[in-house]
């Protein structure tokens, strides 16, 4: 592959629910293209829980270069913001091959195409107020309402677009200043029309065996292990890392004051919740992303980028 200037496509950006074989795909790929693979996941961060967190075993990680995994002490708050800026550092090192980003928080995919402004720091009142009435009102009227106080947001945005509407009012209202003006300052690293982005479509009912049979092998991989280290550390309960999926059932266990077998159960509810949760968001925020099965995946990123050059 050229270098990023000659390119027609950026990066590649796979986001997808736990256990839906990003990373298979992502590996693929970066050895197919070259790539590097860039991790877009706020727990595959902590180098405390490579297992419990499914990063990427040692040996895959040999078979290309990976960025952003295990960098961080599970001591630490690891923020959307502070990834933003780890993954500028990633980017702007380039040595011309394609960076495949991947992962499943999609708060960071958000950030690295619009921006920080996603996060701002709006009042809970004023959010519940648009909230609400984005669920009982037309959203042509809100966009309506939106011209009038915030035309430069509104020219921007589709008026069946109902999500963004309400975001762009949550902020004049809320913090007395247009969207764009704060997307202006705390713009994106990618611009979206130059990334092929992909979602990682599972059905339900597969995912759910996904996350179960995976859930088991991790036990079998030392996850109990890694969680025991963990505990006799005796870290900040509210921190990031102490609430990843599993790590409080499994401490409880080691504590002597749950079964495993009702351990493993609570974690395995708990990750296909999240799942379910992740495929809410995907479908909110991602629904102009291609959406493909993994195992046509890697197939169709290869054939998209070949037309792009």
């Amino acid at each position: 592959m050229g270098h990023g200037s000659e390119r027609s496509i950026s990066a590649v950006l796979i986001a997808g629910p736990t256990a839906s074989g990003k990373s298979a795909v992502a590996l693929e790929l970066a050895e197919a293209l070259g790539g590097r693979v860039v991790n877009a996941d706020s727990m595959q961060v902590y180098r405390d829980l490579r297992v419990l967190t499914a990063r990427p075993p040692a040996d895959e990680e040999a078979r290309a270069p990976h960025f952003l995994y295990g960098h961080v002490d599970g001591s630490e708050h690891y923020s959307v913001g502070r990834w933003q800026g780890d993954v500028r550092r990633v980017l702007e090192e380039t040595d011309g091959s394609l960076p495949i980003i991947i992962g499943g928080t999609g708060l960071y995919f958000s950030a690295l195409t619009e921006g920080l402004a996603e996060v701002l720091p709006i009042p809970a009142e004023v959010r519940e107020h648009w909230r609400r009435r984005g669920r009982t009102e037309p959203v042509q009227a809100l966009h309506e309402e939106l011209a009038r106080r915030d035309p430069v947001m509104a020219a921007r945005l589709r008026p069946t677009d109902p999500q963004r509407v309400v975001r762009a009012l949550e902020v004049i209202d809320g913090l007395g200043r247009s969207l764009a003006s704060f997307q202006q300052e705390t713009g994106g690293l990618l611009e979206p029309q130059r990334a092929l982005r992909l979602v990682l479509d599972v059905e339900p009912e597969v995912l759910r065996q996904r996350i179960n049979a995976r859930f088991d092998a991790m036990v079998s991989a030392g996850a109990m292990e890694e969680v025991r280290c963990l505990v006799e550390r005796r870290l900040d309960p509210t921190l990031p890392i102490m609430k990843a999926h599993g790590m409080p059932w499994l401490a409880a266990h080691i504590d002597g004051t749950m079964a495993l077998d009702d351990a493993i159960d609570r974690a395995k509810g708990d990750t296909r919740r999240y799942a379910k949760r992740q495929r809410t968001w995907f479908r909110h925020r991602m629904a102009d992303w291609h959406w493909v099965r993994p195992d046509e995946a890697v197939g169709f990123a290869l054939q998209a980028i070949k037309a792009a050059q």
